[in-house]
């Protein structure tokens, strides 16, 4: 099956729906699920005149714009392959990731094809398009004669991403047509996506899903590439204009936006995903009495997984606030319907498998207790681009494959999973093993402390806030830490919201 149906499918049912939004007042850009599938398959047209065929990568490096996913359905229409490359990752990401697979064309706006003079990678795609304005060495983007949905098989390769190479060399993930589509199936379940719904989205492959769920996403007027420092007034704006019913981004993004919002900004939001890094309780609680007809909910996931479990701020305890408190981890809420999960034995950096069934049963932890989360799933990705990885990531069990997600967490006798943080990150000792988010969630419960990070290897804690350090070590006596306050802790480049532990190492080396 090629996904694109499922778009086709939305243009048909609502044609004059709007689809896609971008911008406020003036500037406003709408478009329908009518005129996204004509244009794109004019797009499509276009690509096929200039030869694109079935399997070429197209590396497009567009914004969070409505150009974006006319882009985006143009070459899945045909058959092409998405390769989308984290623009706040850096040039010596940029030329890893195509290192790892180089692209056929290259469609980007003028600023984006300033990189051809700074990286050879980008310099020897041969094919070259510029989107928004004219630059040497490349032909204005414009639509042809409308193409048909090429057919495809299901592993058909749809969009390329990849992982953000913090831990070492980048990771390539391949989605397939027929991943997308089961990855849609899960995200609609788990999120309730449907059509007459407006959704506030900074997160694109999210944006996939509403396009095929019939839902409208508002694409944020906002620089995206770091999401920690965005202006949140424009934002708001576009709230107040727009009245999304919900919106979906991920916790670095929700802090901005809490400080500089009134109820009156949030009032017709019905719904808030959180997702993309560690959503801790005092986040889940803010939204909640920010927006409060909203149900705040918080998305475990990750790009191999997408979603794998989800928490409702109003099914969070006072006793699970206590448990947080004294170390229990951070909930995560009950595993989606359409996802296996399994807590087995932390060996993490050791590979494992294959396994027969029983050999599999036997590596698994009893309830309540620790180890690494797998998960398996139709939307679980079952290998990376060449097999580059597969070796540490991935458990092959009979003929079904599992993936190792690297976070160590465990069941509670309601059948709720909860994180305990990176298995790489923990603080393993004779006398038993320490890993980063019973800290951190724990640490966050301590009035004036804004961020904690455990230190790798060590029983320290840093924060940023205006809590007192001994206070911040009481209060976290049971993990038997020490406390400093720092200025601030190194986050991802990605979502700035997950502890980049190698650069936290560095900062705090003895």
């Amino acid at each position: 099956m090629n996904v694109i149906r499922l778009f086709a499918e939305q243009a048909r049912a609502r044609p004059e729906a709007e689809a896609l939004v971008e911008g406020r007042g003036v500037s406003r850009l709408g478009v329908t699920f009518g005129e996204l599938e004509r244009r794109g398959a004019e797009a499509a047209g276009r690509l096929v005149r200039d030869g694109l065929k079935p399997g070429d990568v197209a590396l497009v490096l567009v914004p969070l714009s409505v150009d974006l996913y006319v882009l985006v359905a143009g070459i899945l229409r045909v058959g092409g392959v998405v390769m989308l490359v984290d623009p706040g990752a850096g040039r010596e990401h940029l030329a890893a990731c195509l290192q790892r697979r180089p692209p056929d064309v290259f469609i980007g706006t003028p600023c984006a094809h300033a990189l051809r003079i700074v990286s050879r990678e980008v310099r020897r795609i041969p094919r070259r398009y510029t989107v928004g304005g004219w630059v040497p060495g490349a032909a204005r983007w414009g639509g042809g004669e409308a193409a048909p949905v090429a057919e495809l098989p299901d592993e058909a390769p749809a969009l390329l991403t990849f992982t953000s190479g913090s831990t070492g060399r980048p990771k390539a993930i391949v989605r397939s047509h027929g991943f997308l589509a089961a990855q849609h199936r899960a995200l609609a379940r788990a999120l309730r996506l449907g059509p007459g719904q407006r959704d506030l989205s900074t997160l694109p492959v999210f944006v996939l899903a509403n396009l095929a769920s019939g839902a409208t996403s508002l694409l944020p007027d906002a620089e995206l590439r770091r999401p920690g420092a965005i202006d949140p007034g424009p934002v708001l704006a576009q709230i107040r204009a727009e009245a999304p019913t919900r919106a979906t981004a991920s916790p670095a993004v929700y802090e901005r936006l809490l400080p500089a919002a009134t109820p009156a900004d949030l009032a017709s939001l019905t719904r808030l995903d959180v997702g993309g890094a560690p959503v801790f309780p005092d986040l889940l609680a803010r939204l909640s009495a920010a927006a409060p007809v909203a149900e705040a909910v918080a998305v475990y996931g990750s790009s191999e997984a997408e979603p794998i479990a989800h928490l409702s701020a109003s099914d969070l305890t006072e006793a699970d606030r206590a448990h947080v408190a004294s170390g229990g981890g951070l909930p995560a809420g009950r595993p989606v319907p359409d996802v296996d999960l399994r807590i087995v034995r932390d060996a993490w950096g050791t590979s494992l498998g294959p396994f027969t069934e029983a050999e599999w049963d036997r590596l698994g932890v009893p309830m309540g207790e620790p180890g690494e989360i797998v998960v398996a799933g139709d939307h679980v990705l079952a290998g990376y681009l060449d097999g580059e990885g597969d070796a540490e990531t991935k458990v092959r069990v009979g003929a079904r494959v599992w993936h190792r997600t690297g976070d160590a967490g465990r069941l509670d006798p309601d059948g709720r999973l909860w994180l305990l943080g990176r298995c790489s990150a923990a603080v393993r000792e004779t006398s038993g093993t320490l890993y980063p988010l019973q800290v951190e969630a724990a640490a966050r419960e301590v009035a004036g402390v804004r961020l904690g990070a455990l230190v790798p290897g060590r029983r320290l804690v840093a924060f940023e806030g205006t809590a007192e350090a001994g206070d911040v070590a009481d209060a976290l006596a049971w993990a038997e830490v020490e406390a400093v306050r720092v200025d601030r802790i190194p986050l991802d480049r990605r979502h700035n919201a997950k502890v980049d532990y190698p650069a936290l190492g560095s900062l705090l080396a003895p």
